[in-house]
């Protein structure tokens, strides 16, 4: 909108200037020609006196008839065509030269103009493409300081873009800093634990060899616990850290979900907990095989955690869009309270089952997100929760 009204405006300032030109041009044209109408009629006048010097008077009431308009229709007949002179002939330059000189004016005129319409398109052109691949560079990280190129209509435009990219650099080198912040913080936590659990697994041992085995089972039951969040901790800061390479590569979705379960075989039996899952044909996804089988591990666990006994089912489809795979339980789904912070860290809903350290759902998250898919919870319509997620296919 806002080039169309740049045109229009140029349109209307050629034309006005077009129009205030020619006006000009009509007035000294016009000017031109009385003063040449005066001087032909002068030098006849001349010419009469010097051949009948008795004929003023008669050429000087002739005149003034003429100025004061009484002479209309007086003559009949045009007296200089029947004494064989034409319009030319009174002209200082010939016809057919006036209008070459016009047509040559023409030309003249509407060369400059297009040439100055080209310029000015050029350099618009040049000054955008300039602007443009100094964004092209930002967005690739080698952009350099943006220098000013003069004052044009760009100028302002180039100002606020400079502005922006200046900005974003540092946004973006606090953003890292405080990631890298977090990320070793995450990684001294993990290492900090390490000291309790060499100490524990030490004490267990020990107490094993004396028979102690309720203590020993509740330190057994610790110990698992801390082992669990001490991974934890190291896989999301590897994550923050952006040290973990995902290597992808096209892995059937029933490989996935089927290796998931295999994985959970043992905890499954212990709770009495069976999982549902139909072959509905090969269907391929671009992802890290053993990443995405621990993201679905951790979703099957939390399923099977609040279902003991029953049946967790899965279900996954295609479409040109998106793989989609489908896990839900029969147990009583989620509270609505918690559906928005289940994918945070460390978070734990009201009905969270004894033991849990709130990282699985979000490793799972990040997971999938880092592989251009997404992941939502929600209830299902009869029961049961249900965790819905989607690989894109770019």
């Amino acid at each position: 909108m806002s080039g169309r009204k740049n045109i229009l405006t140029t349109i209307g300032f050629v034309l006005s200037v077009s129009l205030i030109a020619a006006v000009i041009a009509v007035l000294l044209t016009s000017r031109y020609y009385s003063r040449l109408q005066f001087d032909t009629l002068n030098e006849i006048c001349g010419v009469m006196l010097k051949k009948e010097p008795e004929s003023e008077k008669l050429i000087s009431v002739a005149l003034k008839e003429y100025t004061s308009g009484n002479v209309t229709n007086v003559l009949g007949r045009n007296i200089l065509f029947e004494w064989g002179y034409g319009i030319a002939d009174f002209s200082v330059f010939p016809y057919m030269k006036n209008v070459y000189f016009a047509l040559i004016g023409f030309l003249v005129g509407a060369v400059l103009f297009v040439s100055t319409f080209l310029y000015r398109s050029r350099m618009e052109t040049l000054r955008i493409r300039a602007l443009t691949d100094y964004l092209e560079r930002v967005n690739t990280g080698k952009a350099e300081i943006l220098s000013v190129s003069g004052e044009d209509d760009f100028s302002k435009l180039e100002d606020e873009i400079y502005k922006t990219v200046t900005f974003l650099y540092q946004t973006k080198d606090k953003a890292v800093q405080v990631k890298n912040d977090f990320a070793e913080n995450l990684y001294n936590i993990a290492h900090q634990i390490k000291t309790p659990i060499t100490a524990i697994s030490l004490s267990l041992q020990t107490m094993g060899k004396e028979n102690e085995r309720d203590k020993s089972e509740k330190i057994q039951k610790q110990l698992l616990r801390l082992t669990r969040l001490e991974e934890g901790l190291l896989l999301l800061s590897r994550f923050d850290a952006g040290t973990l390479v995902l290597q992808k590569s096209e892995i059937d979705v029933l490989t996935v979900i089927v290796l998931a379960a295999d994985n959970l075989q043992e905890l499954l039996v212990e709770s009495g907990t069976s999982i549902d899952i139909p072959e509905l044909g090969e269907m391929a996804i671009t992802a890290d095989l053993e990443w995405t089988m621990e993201a679905v591990i951790n979703l099957m666990k939390n399923c099977m955690e609040h279902n003991r006994g029953g049946t967790i089912h899965c279900t996954y489809g295609q479409n040109p869009l998106y793989t989609e795979i489908l896990l839900w339980d029969e147990g009583n789904g989620f509270d609505q309270e918690d559906i928005p912070h289940l994918f945070e860290r460390f978070y734990r809903g009201k009905n969270a089952c004894t033991g849990g350290i709130g990282i699985g759902l979000a490793l799972a998250k990040e997971i999938i997100e880092r592989q251009n898919g997404t992941i939502h919870a929600k209830n299902m319509p009869d029961g049961g929760a249900c965790f819905e997620i989607r690989f894109y296919c770019h």
